[in-house]
């Protein structure tokens, strides 16, 4: 646990990630392996600069989609990105006892998690007790989309309304206002393209989802 002001403000850690992401998609990642240094090094604490809510999609692993080294994120991953009551404390550590300065939630393209809630919302189907308590936290994402589109399309808009809707809710949180006008973090929303391997950070500006 430390205290201690990050190494860099939200703007330098966001172009550092976008720098790692396009390492990652030319083939050029710096970090293969660790030296038994660095982790003795890293033993002695943590100061990650960017702090990652992603799925636990096991094609999306952040610390190699961002080219990252041991100790450079902080990673909180769950089935489509959703927030809930661990997921809440987790990030309000990063915020607190990290100081984060970046906070990133990362979707991705054919989400297994939102396209059940999709079905869940649009066509009535029932999953198993858990899974469903899980999907609660995405359907209401899905609000004002139109469920008439090709399925692909409507994956595809419905990923990145998730990512919108918990950046929006995280956002509307008391805590991270102060921390936002206060200029010591930053919150943006990004969906990774399985294909490519690239990440496109959205627009905070824009709630509209692509293509909609």
């Amino acid at each position: 646990m430390t205290t201690d002001r990050p190494l860099l403000t939200a703007a330098q850690a966001l172009a550092r990630l976008r720098e790692g992401n396009d390492r990652f998609v030319q083939g050029l990642a710096r970090f293969p392996t660790v030296q038994k240094e660095i982790l003795a090094e890293l033993a002695k604490g943590q100061q990650p600069y960017a702090t990652i809510l992603g799925c636990s999609d096991s094609r999306v692993p952040p610390e190699l989609v961002f080219d990252a080294s041991f100790g450079e994120l902080f990673v909180i991953r769950v089935a489509g990105n959703v927030l809930g009551a661990s997921i809440l404390g987790t990030l309000q550590y990063a915020g607190s006892h990290l100081q984060t300065p970046l906070f990133v939630v990362l979707g991705h393209d054919g989400c297994g998690a939102v396209e059940a809630a999709i079905d869940s919302r649009f066509r009535g189907q029932q999953h198993k007790s858990r899974i469903a308590v899980l999907l609660e936290d995405i359907v209401p994402a899905l609000d004002g989309l139109d469920a008439s589109q090709p399925p692909q399309v409507l994956l595809c808009q419905a990923v990145e309304a998730n990512v919108r809707h918990t950046v929006r809710v995280l956002r509307e949180s008391p805590e991270v206002q102060a921390r936002e006008r206060e200029g010591v973090m930053k919150l943006v929303g990004a969906v990774y393209e399985l294909q490519t391997g690239r990440v496109r950070f959205l627009d905070e500006h824009s709630t509209a989802p692509a293509g909609a």
